[in-house]
């Protein structure tokens, strides 16, 4: 199609219609602004779900760390009772039948 078929038909196009077509800058302002508008509101939506999601996770590691700290807590609880000199003596005793000496069995030795 030529150029001069092209301005013709447009002019054909333009006589036939009952208003004249006519590009207005504020249908464009207007659709742009509403398109920024939806783009917007979407990356409100999108940034509330990461933000729910991201404290959820928070809650959880916050959970679990509370539960380490007890667990934590009870190990340096049974390590103590675990090393107690009482804890000691009663193994010995039981398992290795040790026992403290009477003052008959003491023997010293001078140099």
């Amino acid at each position: 199609m030529s150029m001069e078929q092209l301005d013709r038909w447009l002019s054909t196009l333009q006589a036939e219609w009952p208003f004249t077509f006519r590009l207005k800058p504020w249908p464009v302002a207007f659709s742009f602004m509403f398109m920024a508008c939806l783009a917007t509101a979407f990356c409100v939506v999108v940034t509330t779900h990461a933000t729910r999601v991201q404290y959820a996770q928070l809650q959880q590691l916050e959970q679990e760390e509370n539960q380490l700290n007890t667990e934590w807590g009870q190990l340096l609880l049974e390590e103590g009772a675990w090393s107690t000199p009482a804890r000691i003596e009663q193994i010995a005793t039981q398992r290795l039948g040790m026992r403290i000496p009477d003052v008959n069995d003491v023997e010293v030795i001078r140099p």
